[in-house]
């Protein structure tokens, strides 16, 4: 009889590629994979460390698991992802565990299991990072930027087009520095180009984590050329301070900031921006967050989400000297999360009376719901679809919109 593996995946979207890749293996191996922990007698619990949340869920996740080893409900337990990749004597730490996965090699041509809803997947194309931003840990963690082989990566694209998967989304700590380890400068535009020819069966390509440094006007025209593409730049800008941008050694300034945005809105109309800020970072000060908000409200991203600055050993910022309360910090978080609150409302106003291409999701308390190419799995809003018609996951439907919340909008299936 098989032995029954249980997977808890922590953190983002490229562990959870990490997750499908040794589920696939272990798999292989004669396990089965159940979606129930219950019903499990082997856990793989895939971590998260990059700041100080991420880290303690990851280790109150494994102490549940090991209380229930101690009730005699699990015979083994799996920890891979990016705590024992960072912390290498956790065995001495946690003696229950009976085995720690370090860093896993995706430059291999096993099938995925899917972790997924079945109808979308993502595609990671690089690990590592070349950035080095003072405040993050992932370089020490995975290491300098490795782009993968890219005959490798088209050959799952076409995988993923043979299972007539709805949309696929591309990830790395950054897909902007695909090719600059092997060539010097970035590759992520032709290979874009061989995605798209190599996928005419997927409906959508999701570009997410595009740093502003190495956006080329040669990448934005080819997402404004590509219908399959979706009109969803995803710019993590970090802060907007010159001063702060140069302590975080961001690598950009606040008018090549605003230059970009200004470029990314006219090369692809009706385009949706995303980003990500971080408050509380040593040594910000009232005013500097002041720039930072009256930027939020200028600005008007489509899509926004806030860090709280964690201190991180072993990164720069950590030494810097002027630390933020932590009471400060979750003021200023939440100061820009009511901003972008209001934002999110007033932009989703535009959608009212107006038709949009929907991929289902699930049916929930009698209405569907699901997400507009300006939505990425997980991380942004819904739209909720009102029909008698029975809808299937991954079918793609086009919508009338009819009302709109803060985040998220409702439609009518349009006959």
């Amino acid at each position: 009889m098989k032995q029954k593996l249980g997977i808890l995946t922590l953190g983002c979207p490229r562990n959870l590629v990490d997750a499908e890749t040794l589920a696939a293996r272990l798999n292989a191996k004669g396990y089965a994979i159940v979606d129930d922990l219950a019903q499990a007698q082997t856990a793989l619990v895939n971590t998260c460390a990059f700041i100080e949340d991420a880290r303690r869920e990851s280790i109150d996740a494994i102490l549940d698991l090991i209380e229930l080893k101690k009730q005699g409900k699990l015979k083994k337990i799996i920890v891979c992802g990016c705590l024992p990749q960072r912390y290498k004597n956790l065995s001495k730490q946690l003696p229950e565990v009976d085995a720690f996965v370090g860093a896993l090699d995706q430059n291999h041509q096993i099938k995925r299991f899917a972790l997924t809803p079945k109808y979308y997947a993502y595609l990671k194309i690089c690990e590592g990072c070349l950035n080095n931003c003072s405040y993050c840990i992932i370089p020490a963690i995975k290491g300098k930027l490795k782009s993968l082989d890219e005959e490798t990566i088209i050959k799952k694209v076409r995988q993923f087009n043979k299972e007539r998967i709805s949309e696929l989304n591309i990830i790395g700590q950054d897909i902007t520095g695909f090719g600059v380890d092997s060539t010097g400068k970035s590759r992520l535009t032709s290979l874009l180009r061989r995605i798209v020819s190599n996928s005419p069966d997927i409906g959508w390509i999701r570009l997410l984590y595009l740093n502003p440094e190495r956006i080329s006007d040669e990448l934005l025209k080819l997402i404004a050329s590509k219908k399959q593409i979706c009109k969803y730049v995803d710019l993590p800008v970090q802060h907007i301070n010159n001063r702060i941008l140069k302590l975080m050694n961001r690598r950009v300034t606040r008018a090549q900031i605003l230059a970009l945005i200004k470029k990314i809105r006219k090369v692809i109309p009706g385009v949706c921006l995303r980003t990500s800020l971080i408050v509380g970072f040593p040594t910000e000060t009232k005013k500097e967050f002041k720039e930072l908000l009256e930027f939020v409200k200028e600005i008007k991203f489509d899509r926004l989400g806030v860090f709280i600055y964690s201190r991180e050993e072993l990164t720069p910022a950590y030494s810097l000297v002027g630390q933020i309360s932590q009471k400060d910090k979750q003021e200023r978080f939440n100061i820009i999360m009511s901003e972008q609150q209001k934002i999110s409302g007033q932009l989703n106003k535009r959608f009212l009376g107006k038709s949009i291409d929907v991929i289902i999701e699930e049916k929930q308390d009698g209405a569907y719901t699901g997400r507009s190419q300006f939505d990425a799995p997980e991380v942004d809003g819904v739209v909720y679809v009102k029909t008698k018609k029975v809808l299937k996951a991954g079918e793609f439907v086009r919508v009338k919109i009819i009302d709109t919340l803060e985040y998220d909008l409702v439609g009518e299936l349009k006959q």
